[in-house]
């Protein structure tokens, strides 16, 4: 265990960024999975703390660098931001000289980032929405795509890096990072912890880092979404879901409804194109324009509700999932 100094708080107290670093015995590339960047986002931080208990690192080759909460203060606060109110991953590469977010974004990038040929970095939606599974990748990236089809997420996104990312500041480092979403802030998610651990097992395995065994193979291929919309609310009130995250929709379908708390009007949304919902509101109050379904586009709806049944199995039934395993 590695604990890099990052701040003192105004009472005195140290705060330190963990990092657990995990040798093998013989050389291999060295890899870092992030989580916590978004203190709320709790998911990652379960997923890493699960990835250091699995059996296949007892054989690792190479150099495995886990980082379950990058974001201390965020953490500690259930907050998604730094107590100074920044994103931290708006905020890379950051500076030692900055603000609060810039120093810790520099920290991670140098001390971690820099030092990796590759990362993983964990992520789950905002507060009162939840993601389903899936990994994302920028246009015109054919490694990181690759990479997404061996992790094996249920959905694929193509999604530009936005400025001041840490995809964006570990891509001018030569260094790829896949982005991996799941799950709700501030909540468990056992779906999409299972498709995390698991899809990093994966790509640990294809960079020959651990052994097969206890590695599920991808059953169903990702389905690869290039663009998606977000559906907003046509008005203020209550809002209903008809359709869940990850279900497979039609061009016309009725995802879903906002009604006034009287009952006396209801309007639908409908679903403008075939696609999958990959995220949605669970917060039922909504104001007029709020983003409800976030929909992905797909070329066959039958193919993906099959690959995406395929994929529910295959994480329920692992057996490497035995309630031995994650209690």
């Amino acid at each position: 265990m590695v604990e890099l100094p990052v701040s003192i708080l105004s009472d005195h107290t140290p705060v330190t960024m963990a990092a657990h670093v995990v040798h093998g015995r013989a050389d291999g590339p060295r890899v870092f999975v992030s989580g916590g960047i978004h203190g709320d986002e709790v998911i990652g931080i379960e997923i890493i703390r699960r990835l250091l208990r699995a059996p296949g690192l007892r054989r690792l080759r190479g150099t495995l660098v886990a980082v379950p909460i990058v974001n201390a203060f965020g953490f500690t606060n259930r907050s998604r931001y730094l107590p100074d109110r920044r994103d931290l991953n708006r905020s890379f590469p950051g500076s030692g000289g900055g603000s609060l977010a810039a120093r810790l974004a520099n920290i991670f990038l140098t001390e971690v980032v820099a030092r990796s040929d590759l990362g993983i970095d964990l992520h789950s939606a905002a507060i009162h929405r939840t993601n389903y599974p899936q990994t994302r990748v920028s246009p015109g990236a054919p490694a990181a795509l690759r990479l997404a089809e061996t992790f094996g997420a249920p959905i694929v996104m193509e999604s530009a890096i936005r400025e001041g990312s840490l995809r964006g500041a570990a891509r001018d480092l030569g260094i790829d990072v896949l982005l991996y979403e799941a799950g709700e802030g501030l909540r468990f998610d056992e779906f999409s912890v299972r498709s995390g651990l698991v899809g990093i097992l994966r790509v640990l395995h294809a960079l020959d880092m651990i052994p097969a065994r206890g590695v599920a193979s991808v059953r169903a291929p990702s389905q690869f979404c290039r663009s998606s919309k977000w559906l907003r609310a046509p008005s203020g009130g209550l809002f209903r879901a008809f359709r869940s995250d990850g279900a497979s929709v039609a061009a016309g379908d009725v995802l879903g409804s906002v009604a006034d708390p009287f009952g006396e009007r209801e309007l639908d949304i409908v679903a403008p194109f075939d696609g999958i919902i990959v995220g949605r509101a669970v917060m039922p109050v909504v104001n007029e324009g709020d983003s409800v379904f976030h929909l992905g586009r797909i070329g066959s709806v039958s193919q993906a509700e099959q690959a995406i049944d395929d994929h529910s199995s295959q994480i329920a039934d692992d057996p490497m999932f035995d309630e031995d395993e994650i209690i």
